[in-house]
């Protein structure tokens, strides 16, 4: 993703963004949410599982490679939930998809403090990662929806 910035002499720079994907990953009315354990700042803060595109990857791609490093499952990427987040520094942008999990994958928390299934009623019971926020009010239609069943093979 590319934007322009004007420079002090008025002339526009570009300069690429980077992808950060998250997951939303839901099941049974639930999404999963994942404490952070690391940097010590954002310790036991909330997030989505996921993390950046490498350059020539698709973002689906790396968040089905996030979640299986991150939390050891098989997922299958849906549409995008809420709008582009900027990330805090403004050098990369959060994007955020629905996802489920495959054949029968529980989570694990590899990489994370914890791991918690929330309701509709019990997303505000975390502090999320500020960055993440955003994306829990356009969670509430995917929660009340069941994710729809994969399209046949």
């Amino acid at each position: 993703m590319q934007t322009e910035r004007a420079n002090g002499g008025g002339q526009a720079q570009r300069r690429d963004l980077k992808v950060i994907v998250g997951a939303a990953i839901i099941r049974d009315g639930r999404v999963l949410a994942c404490a952070r354990s690391a940097p010590p700042e954002v310790a036991g803060m909330w997030e989505f599982p996921g993390g950046k595109v490498e350059p020539g990857e698709a973002e689906t791609d790396a968040l089905i490679r996030e979640c299986a490093e991150e939390l050891a499952v098989r997922v299958e990427v849906g549409a995008r939930v809420g709008r582009n987040v900027r990330m805090a520094h403004g050098r990369s942008v959060l994007k955020v998809y629905a996802a489920r999990l495959l054949h029968g994958d529980e989570p694990q928390a590899l990489e994370h403090q914890a791991l918690r299934w929330l309701t509709i009623d019990e997303l505000d019971s975390v502090t999320w990662l500020p960055a993440d926020a955003p994306i829990v009010a356009a969670l509430h239609p995917h929660l009340k929806t069941p994710y729809p069943p994969a399209p046949p093979r």
